[in-house]
């Protein structure tokens, strides 16, 4: 089984696409994943680029896609120590990064920022290896 951390748009994406991921493959995501979604769920609609009941549609798929969601002690404490050696002003992109070096074979993102913060720090996956052959 390998193991991929997914962030916010690569799971939006996921759903949008109605991408079914590989059985062989297990999801794992900082516990913020939902709540970050949901927020960028809400900003499309505003920007009227989702109608409300698209959106909230996507949300119910993204809620029934199975993830391993963490939150643990030592994952918070691995992305403080990642953003404080990194220099950023924000612990959340390095939870994503701290949930790959502990608990995944490797990240997939469609955010390019985050792949960039990434490079060098946890091995990158395409977006294409989640995906069931």
């Amino acid at each position: 089984m390998t193991r991929y951390v997914v962030d916010a748009p690569t799971l939006l994406r996921l759903v949008a696409e109605e991408v079914q991921v590989d059985p062989e493959h297990q999801i794992v995501a900082p516990s913020l994943i939902r709540s970050e979604a949901l927020s960028l769920l809400f900003d499309a609609v505003r920007r009227g680029e989702l109608t409300e009941e698209e959106a909230l549609r996507r949300h119910a798929r993204l809620t029934e896609l199975k993830m391993r969601l963490l939150g643990d002690r030592v994952s918070r404490r691995t992305a403080w120590q990642i953003a404080r050696e990194q220099g950023w002003s924000s612990t959340r992109e390095a939870e994503y990064l701290a949930i790959t070096k502990l608990q995944a074979d490797a990240l997939v993102t469609v955010d390019v920022a985050l792949a960039a913060k990434a490079q060098g720090l946890v091995p990158i996956a395409p977006f294409g290896a989640l995906a069931a052959s």
